[in-house]
């Protein structure tokens, strides 16, 4: 390597530490201080907007001045893998959940919110499995059942699809809460709340693609003992035929 090419990366790695943190690196000695402020801004400035954009929640619960804190310390500590910007909202759940030390400022339900935000991006842009078909509910029970791949069923301990400037819980309330967060045939991200059963049910789903209703019930009696079988089978009928109705249930080619 000549030395032309080690200057230059020397240069590089001086201007990119200078780009994320500006107030404790100096600027590169060949370049205006003043141009290598509209560079940071710019750079910072686009970092921000893209994060403020997946997680408007959990921006809201934020004085201005905190938010900007958050979001220059994922700036200049974490390594981002990917140089898509449409990636960076997971790049900065990796950051809150494997660097970030929360400050007693920071709500318990941080990371929660932050995750369910993101889920909600993810399926908002996510392509449909190609094989995935939806189904005539009165095939059902004869059906191979898959998850779409524009659902996710998730399980929090806080109540995340509720919290807003107006309602930040302070303590995890005793049972968890299960949502399903899915896109309509309108491509409209939505979410609906589910009970532990139901819960169950897509969790068994999810492992055991192409599970047949019969199949399933029998799963559900193995763990939920103390139900009979055919009280199983009532209750899973009916909302399996919701789920399905709504696309959050599918069937392949």
């Amino acid at each position: 390597m000549s030395s032309k090419e080690i200057d230059f990366k020397d240069i590089q790695a001086q201007f990119m530490a200078h780009i994320r943190n500006p107030l404790n690196t100096s600027v590169p000695s060949d370049v205006e201080p003043r141009r290598m402020a509209i560079y940071s801004d710019l750079f910072f400035n686009n970092i921000e907007g893209f994060v403020a954009s997946a997680f408007p929640v959990l921006k809201s619960l934020y004085e201005d001045k905190a938010w900007v804190t958050l979001v220059r310390q994922f700036f200049i500590e974490h390594d981002c893998e990917t140089p898509y910007f449409l990636e960076i909202s997971q790049e900065f759940i990796a950051f809150l959940s494997n660097e970030y030390q929360m400050k007693p400022s920071d709500p318990d339900f941080m990371l929660e919110l932050a995750h369910y935000e993101w889920v909600e991006l993810d399926i908002s842009i996510r392509d449909q499995n190609e094989k995935e078909l939806t189904f005539e509910v009165e095939y059902l029970e004869s059906t191979a059942l898959f998850l779409s791949s524009l659902s996710w069923s998730l399980s929090y301990q806080y109540p995340v699809h509720h919290i807003s400037i107006d309602y930040q819980p302070e303590n995890a309330p005793d049972e968890p809460s299960y949502i399903i967060v899915f896109r309509d045939s309108g491509d409209e991200v939505r979410f609906i709340a589910i009970n532990a059963m139901t819960a169950l049910m897509l969790q068994i789903i999810t492992e055991h693609p192409g599970i047949i209703f019969e199949t399933l019930c029998d799963q559900i009696h193995i763990q939920a003992q103390g139900l009979a079988l055919n009280v199983i089978k009532q209750g899973a009928i009916s909302v399996l035929i919701s789920l399905a109705e709504k696309g959050i249930l599918v069937t392949k080619i």
